[in-house]
């Protein structure tokens, strides 16, 4: 009974109009694909008679009088205007030639033995005889007719054509598979910053009620500092997907208040460098949002080398744009692994949601015009993150 819900549920699985729509098209291809060879290969047998039609007819010519039947064979030669055909002895020396363009002798006077050649690898000669004894037998190379080219190339134009087809198509859909996933995104991260709102507010009003209560002044400080720390959160994810404003802001000292503010957090066995120009950085960033990226890479470095090893950030510039290098010392990520940890959902972690890099990514990619990346990772050696920001 297992068995047969098992099978039933992977046939409505992947039964799906999409399946069923891909089928016809490759019923279809295919179809296509045979009739147009069978039609190939019946003008292509013919050809090769009316070849030997022609062969024939001059044969009769040389012995046929001035009757009906030297006007036949005539007749048949006069119908033979579109296969091309090189008449040559036994040792493939050229004597004839037949609806084969000889102006173009004038640029390439190898040209009827090119055409020899090819006719070769087309079809094999036929041969007839001249004479017994002596024996003398001549042979006509003949080629494809315009008719078969276009008829034997057709399928290939037109597999490209589907093929373009299809392409355009999966693009149009994952653009606009994109573009829904975009929304949701946004959807979601602006509603919990509305959700988170009206706590906030409560929040604060509590805190300014503190300020009366004897006994309370050490803890003010402290939840001041949280309720500040929920309205950065409430702040960035209200700033997800709405066009965000890029100010011109020195790096080098934002990444110091975050290097600090991790500081803070980590483990007494983890050393944090920073690495930074003599002068300072300026970019465009909004800084919530590039503070929000800095600091889910800095995270994922501590909880890589849990707990202990050298945590590293470099800052550099160029040209073109600035480059931020968060390297640390932990346990590394698998190559396979590479290609996924930016997929939503994806963690290594036992809690999480696996939406800190993708949120990155997208903040990186879609509002600053940049790029984030795995530069490196190598398993127990650790990983280095790159952000670049263009100018």
């Amino acid at each position: 009974m297992g068995t047969v819900c098992y099978i039933r549920f992977m046939i409505r699985r992947y039964l799906n109009w999409r399946t069923i729509l891909v089928l016809v098209a490759i019923c279809i291809i295919a179809g296509t694909v045979w009739y147009s060879g069978y039609l190939a290969k019946k003008i292509e047998t013919e050809e090769k008679q009316r070849v030997e039609e022609w062969i024939n007819s001059n044969k009769l010519i040389m012995v046929a009088s001035q009757s009906e039947a030297f006007n036949l064979v005539t007749l048949i030669n006069e119908n033979n205007k579109d296969i091309p055909l090189i008449g040559t002895d036994e040792k493939d020396s050229i004597f004839d030639v037949l609806n084969i363009d000889s102006g173009k002798l004038k640029t390439n006077p190898n040209y009827f033995k090119d055409k020899l050649e090819e006719f070769r690898s087309q079809h094999p000669p036929i041969v007839y005889e001249i004479s017994r004894d002596p024996y003398i037998a001549n042979k006509v190379y003949y080629g494809n007719t315009p008719l078969l080219n276009q008829v034997r190339y057709y399928p290939i134009i037109q597999l490209v054509i589907v093929a373009l087809f299809i392409i355009i198509a999966f693009s149009l859909l994952a653009t606009r598979n994109k573009s829904t996933q975009n929304q949701v995104w946004a959807g979601m991260a602006k509603e919990t910053a509305h959700q988170m709102g009206t706590p906030l507010t409560s929040l604060q009003g509590w805190v300014e009620m503190l300020r009366d209560v004897k006994g309370a002044e050490q803890i003010i400080p402290e939840m001041e500092k949280d309720v500040g720390r929920l309205k950065l959160v409430s702040d960035r994810f209200g700033k997800i997907g709405s066009t965000p404003q890029l100010l011109e802001t020195n790096l080098t000292q934002q990444i110091i208040q975050m290097q600090e503010y991790i500081r803070r957090r980590a483990s007494g066995k983890v050393e944090i460098v920073f690495k930074k120009p003599d002068e300072d950085v300026i970019a465009f960033i909004s800084p919530p949002l590039f503070d929000w990226v800095l600091e889910n890479l800095l995270k994922n470095a501590l909880d890589a080398m849990e707990g202990r090893g050298l945590l590293t950030i470099e800052l550099t510039e160029t040209a073109t744009s600035s480059i931020v290098d968060v390297t640390d010392t932990g346990k590394g990520i698998n190559a396979s692994n590479i290609k996924n940890v930016f997929k939503p959902g994806f963690t290594t972690k036992k809690r999480g949601w696996g939406l800190g890099l993708t949120l990155s990514k997208r903040i990186m990619q879609q509002y600053h015009k940049g790029e984030l990346f795995v530069k490196h990772s190598e398993p127990g050696k650790g990983t280095t993150f790159r952000i670049v920001i263009n100018r």
